[in-house]
């Protein structure tokens, strides 16, 4: 499957962090993960961490599918507000997935810190922005829900926004001053599975999985070098390209845009280099990186087709870059350095799934998708390791398969 247009910014920031070997011998582990992107990694690291044996697999080069264009923003916010969720999954069940999400960045951060390989990790505030005024009724729903279950949230009103942010033009926005952060989601692969190794880890990449068999105390997969695996468990983090493994589809494929600016000269770019996204769907989301360049994503179209989307490159870079240049007039005109479209997957109540399904024993899945993906491929990681150590983790029904169906109809 074609991920994304070559040469995300990322990747060639950092260029090949480090090598791994293809896989050419038997191999026989207590947990087997497919998929060595930022969810894999995590995984796999949880696993090492708690002191079972892992190996990691993946048919490109490490961090080389939808990690290295991720733009990496860690928000609590899930792409369906926590006022709609409710309706969906239920208040408690969706408050407590905000509450999870706060408590991952947390996580993450702790685990950045402990790294071999700068992450990138930086905390930041997130804004929130109503995109016209007829969303501020929605977003006074999502205010009054946010704090009912105590998350710390401003509600900014067009005085506010103009104060923060002089050119920007939205009637209202939601303030987290304390609970977003961004990081380099490829670093951050590298540096967990570098952990991993010295823990007992194995990891192989350019070694495609042709052929699954699950049996009775084991699954046995087959690679294209010929190369059997034994595992007791089977962790597939593959992303959206998980869903040929699956019976019933659980996501929609969408293409989305991104440009890197050139380093702009100064200090703050706008009000603390804040992340901004919007009500609008699809929203458009702004960062900065660490060398002091903005970054702008969207544009997004309800396709998966590698060769539209790739058309459209040219046209969406144009598109954003005057999306940024609306907002921030100073940046005009934005001196654009890199630009690539990606595919990414969203589920219908915008979490993940985790869990297992009855087609596929001995298997686990951990699907983080939407924009939240880092986030929720942390809680996975977690409940990964919890699961294979039999211990109990009250959250797992929430990200359960089992809901699959109850969310599509």
């Amino acid at each position: 499957m074609n991920l994304h247009t070559p040469y995300p910014y990322w990747l060639l920031k950092n260029g090949f962090l480090c090598e791994y070997p293809a896989l050419r011998h038997p191999l026989q582990v207590d947990y087997l993960v497919m998929g060595g992107g930022i969810t894999g990694a995590l995984a796999a690291w949880y696993l090492a961490q708690a002191g079972i044996s892992v190996a990691l697999v993946d048919r490109r080069h490490i961090g080389m599918g939808s990690t290295c264009a991720s733009t990496a923003l860690l928000q609590y916010e899930i792409d369906v507000p926590m006022y709609q969720l409710a309706k969906t999954v239920g208040e408690k069940n969706a408050a407590r997935s905000y509450r999870l999400c706060i408590e991952a960045i947390d996580k993450l951060e702790q685990i950045c810190e402990k790294m071999p390989l700068p992450t990138g990790f930086e905390r930041k505030p997130s804004v929130y922005c109503a995109s016209r005024k007829a969303d501020l009724e929605e977003l006074d729903l999502e205010f009054a829900m946010r704090k009912k279950h105590g998350i710390w949230v401003e509600r900014w009103d067009k005085a506010d926004v103009a104060r923060a942010f002089p050119h920007f033009q939205s009637p209202g926005a939601l303030f987290s001053p304390h609970d977003g952060a961004q990081v380099d989601a490829y670093s951050l692969t590298h540096a967990l599975l570098q952990d991993a190794l010295k823990l007992g880890a194995q990891v192989f990449d350019k070694t495609e999985i042709t052929d699954i068999q699950h049996e009775k105390t084991q699954v046995v997969l087959r690679t294209n070098h010929g190369q059997s695996i034994r595992a007791k468990q089977l962790v597939i983090a593959s992303g959206y390209e998980s869903q040929k493994y699956l019976k019933q589809p659980v996501t929609r494929l969408h293409s989305t845009y991104v440009l890197v600016s050139e380093p702009i000269d100064g200090g703050e770019i706008w009000f603390r280099d804040a992340l901004i996204w919007e009500t609008a769907r699809p929203y458009l989301y702004l960062r900065t990186t660490p060398d002091h360049r903005v970054l702008v994503g969207g544009r997004d179209e309800p396709f998966y087709s590698p060769e539209k989307r790739d058309k459209l490159l040219a046209k969406k870079t144009q598109l954003l870059a005057k999306d940024v240049e609306k907002r921030f007039p100073m940046l005009a005109p934005l001196p654009v350095d890199f630009n690539w479209a990606g595919t990414f997957a969203e589920t219908a109540d915008g979490l993940p799934f985790i869990g297992s399904v009855r087609e596929r024993p001995r298997t686990l899945f951990a699907l983080g998708f939407g924009g939240n993906g880092i986030v929720f491929s942390q809680i996975a990681g977690e409940i990964i390791r919890d699961l294979a150590l039999g211990k109990k983790n009250p959250d797992t029904h929430i990200f359960s398969f089992n809901r699959a169906k109850a969310i599509s109809t």
